[in-house]
């Protein structure tokens, strides 16, 4: 197709003297700072302790403010005003009963807004945020910005349309049918939840953060794929409930910092809490929030997913007539049951034989606790060592939890074992069917 000259001259680039053309990005750039971050970062002041935000905007030269601005032009801080217009002064009804969420529009976008006490420094709120907002991933929902007021912090996070991964294994309305009917989708979100996780501890906000409320309610579940994606990235790290000298001590294998952590004290209220039978050990005896607490609660989700039970389940004993509770770790455990390898050291053929019989029995145990919904359609060995890296997260001694990056290793070679397996049982599309006599 012909052009006429003028398109293809303008087609062309031209090459012009660099003073204007640096002078012309440079009142570009100007301008649209002008226009969006000058604007927004203001509201940011006025929506909290305006004295203590004034000192943030002194940085040690003129790049760090422009960086800052850049980084809250799309990810701005939000204004209490704003929020409070969004949520009709926070009278709109809660996505939840039990938490303060809210659904509304903020901005032209689809958002959820979450309110949470605040413990950290005012001052450092604003890169915090811009280094929280910096960070993406696939299986982690979007934060779009936040906004303090007093001794409150309100996160505004992107909608997501899905459900919740506690929905989609524990229905109450009907407790026979799961979305995840296909061992497929479970080691989709297992290996979701592993990646995104480990995301968090190793790249996340510069050196790494962690999340701290890890659970089957905080993860939703979105179609087509059944990909996961983690909830409330980011609440822990810019709430404060993660001190900055915990990240610098929770490092790989670093047994010290548990032991530092027990000693902890001063906000022990705040740390402690979480959700029933996602608790780490430590948590629950008074120690600091750390990222092996996280490997934890991942362990528990873990087998929940194998399962489809609940981390604790109230279950009325008619002999005593009285209401006990059931661990899922503690039951995960005894099916599983005690290592081959240390059940008997000997080599005798008559050792052999009984380990053999010893592994039969483990797998018939294991594929009578794995989710009946499942129609015991899974591949066996594979559910076998999920359950064995589960396990080894849940370990009552913090020091001896896998990291992420191990865990995540693990369960991505799982889910190619799994593709595997699902490739080799698939029933063929193309079949030919004679009706006549060959």
């Amino acid at each position: 197709m012909c052009r006429r000259r003028g398109d293809a001259v303008a087609s062309q680039p031209t090459i012009r003297p660099d003073t204007r053309s640096t002078g012309s990005r440079t009142s570009n750039a100007a301008s649209s700072a002008t226009s969006s971050s000058t604007l927004s970062f203001p509201s940011a002041i006025d929506s909290s302790s305006g004295a203590a935000f004034a000192t943030t905007t002194t940085f040690s030269s003129s790049s760090s403010i422009a960086s800052l601005r850049v980084s809250l032009t799309e990810k701005p801080i939000f204004s209490l005003a704003e929020i409070a217009a969004a949520t009709n002064n926070f009278l709109a009804k809660p996505i939840s009963s039990t938490s303060s969420a809210w659904r509304c529009s903020l901005r032209g976008r689809d958002a959820i807004v979450f309110q949470r006490p605040f413990h950290g420094d005012p001052n450092k709120h604003p890169a915090r945020l811009a280094a929280v907002c910096r960070s993406h991933h696939r299986s982690l929902v979007s934060i779009l910005g936040a906004s303090l007021s007093a001794n409150r912090i309100y996160f505004v996070y992107e909608f997501v349309q899905g459900a919740s991964l506690a929905d989609c294994l524990h229905n109450p309305r009907n407790p026979n049918f799961t979305p995840l009917s296909t061992w497929i989708s479970r080691i989709q979100v297992a290996t979701d939840l592993a990646q995104g996780l480990e995301y968090i501890h190793h790249h996340s906000a510069g050196s790494g953060t962690l999340h701290n409320r890890i659970k089957s309610s905080s993860i939703i579940v979105t179609e087509p794929q059944f990909n996961a994606m983690i909830c409330h990235f980011g609440a822990a790290y810019l709430a404060g409930d993660v001190p900055d000298d915990q990240l610098s001590e929770d490092e790989e294998g670093g047994s010290s910092s548990f032991s530092k952590m027990s000693k902890s004290s001063g906000s022990r209220s705040r740390r402690i809490e979480g959700t029933r039978g996602y608790l780490a050990p430590e948590l629950t005896a008074g120690g600091s929030v750390s990222r092996r607490s996280d490997v934890f609660a991942l362990g528990v989700v873990l087998l929940e997913l194998i399962s489809g039970e609940e981390p604790v389940e109230n279950m009325f004993d008619r002999d005593r007539k009285e209401y006990r509770s059931s661990s899922l770790i503690e039951t995960a455990r005894n099916v599983v049951g005690a290592r081959l390898e240390e059940e008997d050291s000997s080599s005798s053929s008559a050792a052999a034989a009984a380990t053999v019989e010893l592994a039969g029995e483990r797998k018939r145990r294991i594929r009578e606790w794995v989710d009946r919904r499942l129609k015991d359609s899974f591949p066996i060995e594979v559910v076998e060592k999920l359950m064995e890296i589960a396990l080894r997260c849940v370990e009552a001694d913090a020091a001896r939890r896998p990291s992420m990056t191990w865990v995540e290793g693990r369960v991505s070679k799982l889910f190619l074992e799994s593709k595997a397996w699902a490739e080799r049982i698939r029933v063929p599309t193309e079949i030919s069917m004679s009706l006549g006599p060959r």
